[in-house]
């Protein structure tokens, strides 16, 4: 006779990934590997479904398990780059069997766009192009939220803490209870000699942006049994869950 082992298996998973987390050797062993593949653009060598992702392949991991377990209706990403992560979200909502992925941004080149289009999987997905925080896009992005029960939103365009900050009042109370906001490359905030010169960086990031809107707002928590695992991410603190 088969023993039911589930719940065992999942519970020591846990405990696993949080002894794991809490491993200073493993933490800094981890953190001198992320140091050394900036420079080499690790995020940028994979591919989704034929779509550069441009995301660590355990933060793919994590967006599926979120989409998956929460089945939100509506993703609603600022910042789609080349597509990848926008087929990502499509294609576990085509599984689930229903929702929309939208994505927003300040341009769409032309070769992406038709990228996205072609996509067999374009059929869950909408483009609008223009600032995230114009409030003509914030408007139509509140509307779509207000057509379904359950919306989750992916932050991952201009990284600055006054874009990052803006686009957290704007959409952050489109989440719906039990739903996430991913607040990506919170990273940013960890500096490295290899980075690129951006007109963001430590202490002018989508971390110190969060940590100050978490100041106007008790809505989310921090997923900590989430992040436990994840130990190679770009958006470290970044996975928060609407609690109310």
């Amino acid at each position: 006779m088969t023993t039911d082992d589930r719940d065992e298996f999942l519970a020591m998973s846990r405990a696993k990934a949080r002894a794991m987390a809490a491993d200073p050797v493993v933490a800094a062993k981890a953190g001198d590997l992320l140091a050394a593949v900036r420079t080499y653009d690790w995020s940028y060598q994979w591919t989704w479904l034929g779509l550069p992702v441009i995301q660590l392949p355990p933060d793919v991991m994590v967006m599926q398990e979120l989409i998956w377990a929460a089945q939100p209706q509506l993703v609603i990403e600022t910042g789609i780059a080349r597509g990848g992560s926008l087929v990502l979200y499509a294609s576990i909502l085509e599984l689930i069997g229903e929702g929309t992925v939208l994505g927003i941004d300040i341009d769409i080149r032309p070769h992406n766009r038709d990228s996205i289009e072609r996509h067999p999987l374009a059929k869950r997905i909408e483009l609008v192009q223009g600032s995230s925080t114009d409030p003509e896009v914030v408007a139509q992005a509140a509307a779509m939220a207000a057509e379904v029960e359950r919306t989750m939103v992916v932050l991952d365009s201009d990284h600055s803490h006054d874009h990052v900050l803006h686009e957290l009042r704007a959409y952050a109370p489109l989440v719906s209870p039990g739903q996430y906001l991913v607040v990506a490359d919170t990273a940013i905030e960890v500096p490295a000699e290899e980075d690129r010169i951006r007109h963001w960086g430590p202490g002018n990031s989508p971390a110190t942006a969060w940590a100050a809107y978490a100041t106007e707002t008790d809505r989310f928590e921090r997923d900590e049994q989430l992040e436990a695992k994840l130990l190679l991410t770009s958006s470290p603190g970044g996975y928060m869950r609407r609690v109310r």
